[in-house]
């Protein structure tokens, strides 16, 4: 079976909906000491509040409905995301809905840790595994690549 090496600095995307992102700055504002040992990424608005809040540079993308969200997806179908923390509002529709699903979608394919919640994101951050380098199993998709259409 395949597999890529989460290396122990995780490169983790930090998402959040509008109503979320007090919530998700607060938890990064917690966990500051722990995050500052990985590498940060994050859409647009997040990204910048993100990067006041911990004092330190966030990668900032673009913001979800103007294609962040596909962009942190291709990232992690690239093997260039580790951990993706996805604060979602799950009472407010969002117009890009479909993005939202594609990007779960995608760390769901790519057999990558993600939280959408705080208690989630507690528990994947407090893991023994996050400090270290990790095997990440990969699922072999080739014979969904070669079948016909």
């Amino acid at each position: 079976m395949k597999h890529r090496i989460l290396r122990s600095r995780k490169r983790i995307a930090l998402v959040a909906h509008d109503n979320k992102k007090p919530d998700l700055i607060e938890w990064a504002t917690y966990n500051k000491e722990a995050l500052a040992r990985h590498e940060l990424l994050a859409t647009g608005t997040t990204g910048r509040l993100l990067e006041e809040e911990l004092d330190r540079p966030v990668t900032k993308l673009l913001s979800g409905p103007l294609g962040g969200d596909q962009q942190i997806g291709a990232q992690i179908a690239e093997g260039r995301i580790d951990i993706l923390v996805f604060f979602w509002d799950p009472m407010e529709a969002q117009p890009h809905d479909p993005d939202i699903k594609a990007l779960l979608r995608v760390a769901v394919t790519w057999n990558i840790p993600f939280a959408c919640d705080r208690a989630t994101a507690d528990f994947l951050l407090t893991s023994p595994l996050f400090q270290e380098d990790y095997t990440c199993l990969l699922p072999d998709y080739s014979a969904y690549v070669r079948r016909k259409i």
